[in-house]
């Protein structure tokens, strides 16, 4: 008979259980019993204490019983009322609604819900919405880190049919039989209670440092960061130096694949690390991969860190080319997750980490303008910022909807929203009207005129619906998709980000190369807004990620390093001057190595702004190669593309020797020969303008 692998793992975590003893009795007096004392139990404690572990000894319980459960792991749950009741579907394995089933039932069914804090924003739907449209032999046990919500409190209804159970550390008999089911001597069961007081995950940990160390003897030190000690013990002794790789990868990135683990690794084939990884009992199984406990996480990086500060920037910098590759190969909801990623690798820079929320945003999708939704948010501005600027969302709102991005909560309303103008398509007089844009367009105007093709984008209001522009989910989204714009935006050549207290966020924008310019600063409802701004066509963005990678590892001046060479943004007729300069240069290095184009954008996205000149000649070279062998693709421009080639590629003595070649009278090569550059150039041109952007997202608004 064959044995489901479900059904070993679910053997083997029970032997491995202990203690809990009185939680176990209430649960199983509960589903077993009568009238359900309460309806919902609320188990709480922080991360490791063994919540995950409780829920899977209920829902056993519920299996000798024959008590049908769904179990739901918000971790794959998006927070929305549609995701969840389809997730309690599956689980229960439903045809029909489960709210009609669950509503009519008069047969005891369990509801096991784990890491119920990532549902905070469900909380008050199935608590006024969800739950009372059960049955009364319905039981629902919600599993997380922070304790119940006052709103359950002090209700008068629910305060009889909730019962909060906090889960505190093992008893010291409960920690000893579980020391002696992981085969720990019993001469050291003393010495590691004493040094983990039952807890349950330092306990895990201290057996995971005997499985891996035999004969190992374990000694507490004189500190009280047990994770941390059990960590350094356990990663001094892994079966390997590739397995204690893969561990320190783990505790760096934000998730971890087999994907991941062999570009970073240098591995064909990283299955064997993966699973090694999965098997550890402080390493959890997501949707999208595998991630470390929390205080493991912290621990190990610490670890990392402080014993081997140069793998540990070794393991940055491959991470980060991985997470590059991968911004290129993915476009919309997925490219956001990798952006997330991205950025997660920033979280340890001590002047960064202020400024975001670190967990996972990503199940809040952006939306577009829908009818309705402007007289909600001009009461979201005029509450924040006042009349005046409610007037000019209004006013920017109807010009532009589709800059318009709306992040709503569970009922559809905005959560928080972002409004970006493109500066280039608004009517002169609409940017003269209103203040800030008219401040940003004279700035452009003086001293960064856009050149043809070219565009700017303002970043004209943005704000969390309940904490305006306070450090928040909202906010990290908001400047999560300014990056995806950044990084995605063709021909993007200016940026300009306002703010209502530019001092605090100061240090942050200086972080990412935005800096304060002060002539754009604008007034609203008696309020100064600063506004942070970055040129991409001198820095474009994929040297923008090479800035923010030396600033990855430590805290750093919030200042832009001096590059090694400024980029030049030329107009159009330099430009198209400096490419028949280039071509005429093309086999002459010397020549080559002084083309203004060198500093240009074309050249820099290739090489980098901290390459060489010969770097960039031969990648100027490079394109100018490709762009006159792309006329000889179509009859129609292969004409051209021969009249290029014997004067600059493969040139004859003179011009007149390569009309002879040509067998073409002399004008008519001249004639060829102009419409060639014209069409290498223009080529070239589109090239600088629109950069190097990664293909912009299909999904949600653009």
């Amino acid at each position: 008979m064959t044995t489901r692998l479900g059904d070993r793992l679910s053997a083997a975590r029970q032997r491995r259980f202990v203690g809990r003893g009185d939680e176990l009795l209430l649960f199983q007096s509960a589903v077993v019993g009568g009238a359900l004392p309460f309806c919902v139990l609320y188990l709480y404690g922080p991360g490791g204490i063994g919540k995950t572990s409780l829920l899977g000894q209920f829902a056993a319980l519920c299996a000798q019983a024959a008590v049908p459960t769904a179990w739901i792991d918000a971790r794959s749950v998006d927070p929305l009322p549609e995701a969840f009741l389809d997730a309690l579907k599956r689980s229960l394995e439903l045809e029909d609604s489960p709210l009609r089933t669950l509503g009519l039932t008069t047969r005891r069914h369990v509801i096991l819900v784990d890491t119920y804090e990532l549902l905070t924003p469900l909380d008050g739907w199935l608590r006024e919405e969800f739950l009372p449209q059960l049955s009364d032999q319905v039981l629902v046990v919600l599993a997380s880190r922070q304790p119940l919500a006052p709103a359950w409190r002090i209700d008068a209804g629910w305060q009889d049919l909730v019962r909060p159970l906090p889960l505190r550390n093992l008893r010291p008999n409960e920690g000893r039989a579980y020391l002696g089911l992981r085969a720990i001597p019993t001469d050291q069961h003393a010495a590691v209670l004493d040094f983990t007081h039952g807890h349950p995950l330092a306990l895990s940990l201290v057996a995971e440092v005997f499985a891996q160390r035999e004969g190992f003897v374990f000694r507490a030190e004189e500190t009280p960061d047990t994770v941390r000690v059990l960590l350094e013990q356990l990663v001094q002794k892994v079966p390997g130096p590739a397995h204690r790789a893969a561990l320190e990868t783990c505790a760096l990135v934000r998730l971890t694949t087999e994907g991941l683990l062999a570009q970073v690794l240098g591995l064909d084939d990283a299955h064997e690390m993966f699973e090694w990884l999965r098997g550890l009992s402080f390493v959890e199984s997501g949707p999208l991969g595998l991630f470390p406990h929390d205080l493991v996480r912290d621990a190990l990086g610490a670890d990392l860190r402080w014993r081997n500060p140069d793998w540990y920037a070794e393991l940055h910098r491959r991470a980060r080319h991985y997470y590059a590759a991968r911004l290129g190969q993915t476009r919309g909801v997925e490219q956001q997750r990798v952006l997330f990623d991205y950025v997660f690798l920033h979280r340890d820079n001590p002047l960064m980490r202020p400024y975001l929320e670190w967990q996972e945003t990503g199940t809040t999708m952006p939306d577009s303008l829908r009818p309705g939704d402007r007289d909600a948010l001009r009461a979201i501005v005029r509450e924040h910022e006042g009349s005046e600027s409610a007037a000019w969302l209004d006013f920017w709102a109807e010009r532009q909807p589709g800059g318009v991005v709306i992040y709503r909560d569970t009922n559809g309303q905005p959560s928080g929203f972002v409004v970006r103008l493109a500066l280039e398509q608004a009517a002169p007089e609409d940017r003269a009207a209103d203040p800030a844009t008219a401040r940003a367009w004279r700035y452009l105007e003086q001293r960064a005129p856009l050149r043809p093709g070219e565009r700017a984008t303002y970043f004209r209001f943005w704000m969390a619906t309940d904490s305006y522009q306070a450090v928040s989910a909202i906010q990290s989204l908001v400047f999560g998709s300014a990056a995806q714009h950044y990084l995605t935006t063709p021909g993007l050549a200016f940026s300009f980000f306002a703010v209502a207290e530019p001092g605090f966020w100061s240090p942050m924008f200086g972080y990412v190369d935005l800096p304060l310019l002060a002539e754009t600063e604008f007034a609203s409802d008696d309020r100064r807004y600063g506004v942070f701004a970055h040129d991409w066509r001198v820095t474009p963005p994929m040297t923008w990620l090479d800035v923010l990678a030396e600033r990855e590892m430590g805290s750093v001046a919030p200042t832009a390093p001096a590059p090694a060479a400024p980029l030049v943004v030329l107009s159009r007729p330099d430009f198209e001057r400096a490419v028949r300069d280039a071509l005429r240069a093309i086999d002459q290095p010397s020549a080559l190595e002084t083309n203004p184009l060198l500093r240009s954008r074309l050249v820099v996205d290739q090489v980098g702004n901290a390459a060489g000149t010969s770097d960039r000649a031969a990648a100027l070279r490079r394109s100018l190669l490709e762009a006159v062998q792309a006329l000889a693709a179509t009859p129609r421009r292969s004409k051209l593309h021969r009249a290029l080639h014997h004067t600059y590629v493969r040139p004859a003595a003179t011009q007149e020797q390569a009309a002879e070649l040509l067998d073409l009278p002399f004008s008519t090569y001249r004639r060829h020969l102009s419409a060639g550059l014209t069409a290498v150039s223009e080529v070239l041109w589109q090239r600088e303008v629109r950069g190097a952007a990664l293909d912009a997202p299909t999904a949600g608004v653009n």
